[in-house]
């Protein structure tokens, strides 16, 4: 065969394995139990809930989704704490005139801890704080939830009723990222595939994890394995900190749940290609471990098991090379049949799963552009905040995750 032949069929043998040996990830059936009217807890009493919402210049986006939260319809007690992080635009105002327009609500409390001591990141020093105040309350759960997430009113219950009733530590959803424009069509499915494949819900919700991760939009924690874990002060430094808040849980002995959520919106906006680019580049690189071996191996792999179907097969009928052009095409059938329950699942048109290979490209593109950005100094930049690799810890895994925050 001819090099291009052999290097298609390595990447049809890529496939073979993606779709039977990494934990089923295409499909997207992990997903919290439908409510049912008399669930609750065993013991009949629903415990205390603190939700706690990091925000920065979050004023935009809090009309729609922190009606959403005060709004939940929850039976036992629950509350808000926002945390404002230093924001500009007026957060904690908005908030706190949203609050006002429901009186019968849930409680709203608005908090600035001002700005962060050295050696924590933004989001979680305002977690930091949140979190502080909830255990005053003594809750039985924390639901750690952005300014971006709307929650469908019975949202908060049913966490809680798959928490009690599977006896879970952590239950995280991914939250359905809005999917409106152009470039959102063609790059956000992508992402939740993306994550997906590397990090298998399957694995991560066996008895016997394979994999640990959690999408940090919505996570629901049991209060008392937050203290046990030491959490966010032992995570206090990751920029991605969704999986370093899963790894603290289970380390700590804790079980984690991962799903895709049917109650859970992310309503943010990223209309523009810019727009999407930032939130890729801003992190892709620390999920490398700002390593050069790592990105060199990721820029392979990807060009191997995205950019070889479709090249093959052109090149392949281009010169006459049969072998190469059926293994591409095989590689390539593979590669939209599986992209194809993601697409459904966010309700998008079976045409775009063709299309997988020029957005990995972009994936690609934005991930060397990433270790750029961090060589000259200005990676990991979130609002204004640009954030240094951060210091190796005693016992402390690297940090690895999705992009978007």
């Amino acid at each position: 065969m001819s090099p291009l032949a052999w290097t298609a069929t390595v990447s049809l043998a890529v496939w073979g394995w993606l779709l039977l040996g990494q934990g089923f990830f295409w499909r997207t059936d992990q997903r919290l139990p439908a409510p049912r009217p008399a669930a609750g807890p065993a013991s009949g009493r629903w415990p205390a809930v603190v939700v706690v919402v990091p925000a920065r210049d979050e004023a935009e986006v809090l009309p729609l989704s922190l009606p959403s939260l005060l709004a939940q319809e929850y039976p036992g007690r629950a509350e808000v704490i926002l945390v404002d992080d230093g924001s500009t635009d007026g957060t904690g105002r908005t908030a706190a005139e949203l609050a006002a327009a429901r009186p019968g609500g849930l409680p709203l409390t608005v908090v600035r801890p001002g700005e962060p001591a050295p050696g924590w990141t933004g989001k979680l020093w305002a977690l930091r704080h949140g979190m502080a105040l909830a255990h005053a309350r003594e809750p039985g759960f924390l639901l750690l939830t952005d300014a971006d997430i709307a929650h469908e009113p019975t949202s908060l219950r049913v966490l809680v009723e798959a928490a009690e009733g599977h006896r879970l530590d952590l239950v995280s959803q991914m939250a359905r990222l809005r999917v409106t424009s152009g470039w959102e069509r063609l790059i956000v499915p992508a992402f939740v595939y993306f994550f997906c494949q590397l990090y298998p819900f399957r694995w991560i919700n066996r008895r016997r994890p394979l994999a640990t991760a959690a999408a940090g939009g919505c996570v629901l924690l049991r209060a008392e394995t937050a203290r046990r874990a030491g959490v966010p002060e032992v995570i206090r430094q990751a920029v991605i900190d969704d999986v370093s808040l899963a790894r603290a849980v289970r380390r700590s002995g804790g079980r984690v749940w991962l799903g895709l959520a049917d109650r859970v919106d992310s309503v943010r906006p990223y209309p523009r290609l810019g727009d999407l680019w930032r939130m890729v580049s801003r992190s892709a690189y620390t999920q490398l471990r700002h390593s050069p071996l790592l990105l060199a191996g990721t820029v392979g792999g990807l060009a191997l098991v995205y950019l070889v179907p479709p090249v093959a097969l052109a090149a392949g009928l281009a010169v006459g090379d049969p072998r190469a052009a059926w293994a591409g095409a095989l590689a390539w059938a593979v590669m939209a049949g599986t992209y194809l329950p993601m697409l459904r699942y966010y309700r998008q048109p079976a045409w775009l799963a063709p299309l997988l290979p020029f957005t990995a490209l972009l994936y690609l593109l934005m991930t060397v552009d990433s270790a750029v950005l961090h060589h000259r100094g200005r990676g990991a930049a979130w609002k204004g905040r640009t954030y240094a690799r951060p210091e190796p810890q005693p016992n402390r895994p690297p940090e690895g995750s999705g992009y978007f925050e």
